[in-house]
C-alpha cells in the first residue's frame, strides 16, 4: 500500500518518490536510515523509468531542451553528490546527524512548495 501511495504521488508530481520512501521505509518499516536511502534508489529506478516512458510520449521533456545547460550541471553534481554521500560519507556520518538534516530537508521543501501555490 506504501509503494502504491508513494508511486502515485511521484508521478502526479514529477519526482522520483525518495522524498517519501525514505521516511516511510524509516518509519513504517524500522529500516536503518542509511539502508533506506540505498532502498530508495532501488526502489526510484524502476518508477523513474515507467515515469520516463510515460513522459516521453507527449511534450513533458521539451523542458529538458530549453533547460539543458541546468539539467547537464544538476546532473554532473547529483551523481558527484551521490558518489561522495553513498560512497565516501555513508559510514562516516552518525545517524543522529542524518536524521535532523532529512528532517530540516523535508521541512524545508515542505514550506517552499506550501509558498509556491
Amino acid at each position: 500500500m506504501a509503494g502504491l501511495f508513494i508511486g502515485s504521488v511521484a508521478a502526479l508530481t514529477g519526482v522520483a518518490g525518495g522524498e517519501l520512501l525514505i521516511p516511510t521505509t524509516v518509519l513504517l518499516y524500522g529500516v536503518d536510515i542509511k539502508i533506506a536511502g540505498n532502498l530508495s534508489l532501488a526502489v526510484s529506478l524502476p518508477t523513474m523509468l515507467v515515469a520516463f516512458a510515460r513522459y516521453s510520449q507527449d511534450k513533458s521533456f521539451d523542458v529538458l531542451r530549453t533547460n539543458a545547460r541546468f539539467v547537464l550541471l544538476m546532473a554532473a553534481g547529483s551523481v558527484t553528490g551521490t558518489f561522495l554521500g553513498g560512497g565516501l560519507l555513508l559510514g562516516v556520518i552518525p545517524d543522529a546527524v542524518i536524521f535532523p538534516l532529512l528532517v530540516g530537508l523535508l521541512l524545508a521543501s515542505a514550506v517552499k512548495v506550501w509558498r509556491h501555490q
